[in-house]
């Protein structure tokens, strides 16, 4: 991996203006934001086909993996489910990707870690932990495959990629409703069907968030504390701790409790929903910048996948090992009241 570095952004030219009488503000890692600087490209990310045909080998080769179709989407793409569930008594936890289909490096993510499942570096996790993994939960939205027009989007390459569904739906707002074919397949043949402890639910965020004058690297926000039992609460409190353990001391490593249009109480969140209506303790991990966006300012340029993508690895890495081994539940959740709530760089 090339050696990351720290930059520094002053007076970036945006598309609507310049950045005046803003202090020094330091990238977390290599990359800057994308204003229309660089080429982001997004035939080096797995489409919809090739992430199958992986899943597939995978599992080929694999003996602890099973794969299962949970549904379609609403343009006809199977759903994904990776499974490795030796022990139905075992604590489980359920990881699901690109929820929003222009939040790439989650399923790229999650498809190191499938591969690294298979490795001698797993040897003996699947003994004491059920691991469900959801790649490219929105496929459609990933493909560019939609009924409305993607216009003034930053990526080149052979697709954009969008945050709704095919129908113009935000999965990530149905939990509730359940009016959609890919929210209606996680509830009824994944969340109805397992027994699931944890959930981690890995997104993107806009590139623009900064905590102690520096780019976050991601954001971590647990379930809501008046709408969730205490138990589950203490359980996503812990798997935030145990992300922000792993992820915090890396030198790109910057994480920020969450802040953003989605932080209102609403069901049909899953960090919301799922902690209360399924009792799963649910972490929302944020990751630095979107793939593709018709706002420049939600794009960070692709020299930053390789540190973002290693972030979801470690995250899923790291919570899986603590909940095997059970040093998830010494876990003190008292940093949760220190943690800072990533303020938003201001744009002019």
């Amino acid at each position: 991996m090339k050696k990351l570095v720290t930059i520094a952004l002053t007076g970036t030219v945006l598309a609507g203006g310049v950045f005046a009488d803003i202090p020094l503000v330091q990238a977390a890692g290599n990359g800057p934001d994308y204003q229309g600087h660089e080429t982001i490209n997004t035939s080096i990310l797995h489409t919809y086909s090739e992430m199958v045909d992986f899943l597939k080998t995978q599992e080929k080769k694999q003996s602890n993996m099973e794969l299962e179709v949970i549904g379609e989407t609403v343009k006809g793409r199977d759903i994904h489910l990776v499974k490795y569930m030796q022990n139905p008594a075992n604590p489980t936890i359920l990881y699901i990707t690109q929820q929003h289909g222009d939040e790439a490096l989650t399923t790229e993510g999650s498809l190191d870690f499938i591969k690294q499942l298979g490795t001698g570096k797993s040897k003996g996790l699947f003994d004491d932990v059920n691991i469900l993994i959801i790649p490219m939960y929105n496929a459609d939205g990933a493909m560019g495959d939609v009924n409305y027009e993607l216009e003034n989007y930053a990526a080149s390459g052979d697709r954009h990629l969008t945050r709704l569904n095919a129908k113009g739906i935000d999965l990530n707002r149905d939990h509730d409703a359940k009016t959609q074919p890919e929210t209606q397949a996680l509830h009824n043949n994944v969340l109805e069907k397992y027994d699931i402890d944890y959930m981690i639910d890995l997104h993107h965020q806009g590139a623009q968030w900064v905590k102690d004058g520096k780019y976050v690297s991601g954001a971590i926000f647990p379930s809501h504390p008046d709408h969730t039992d205490p138990e589950v609460l203490q359980g996503s409190k812990q798997l935030g701790a145990v992300v922000y353990d792993a992820i915090e001391p890396k030198g790109w490593g910057h994480l920020a409790n969450y802040a953003g249009k989605g932080s209102a109480y609403d069901n049909g969140i899953s960090v919301y929903g799922l902690a209360h209506d399924y009792d799963i303790s649910t972490l929302l991990l944020e990751i630095r910048g979107t793939a593709d966006n018709a706002n420049d300012f939600e794009v960070l340029g692709q020299k930053s996948n390789g540190y973002l993508t290693k972030q979801a690895v470690i995250a899923m890495d790291a919570t899986a090992r603590a909940i095997a081994d059970g040093t998830i539940n010494e876990k003190e959740v008292s940093f949760w009241d220190d943690l800072p709530v990533q303020e938003e760089r201001p744009y002019r």
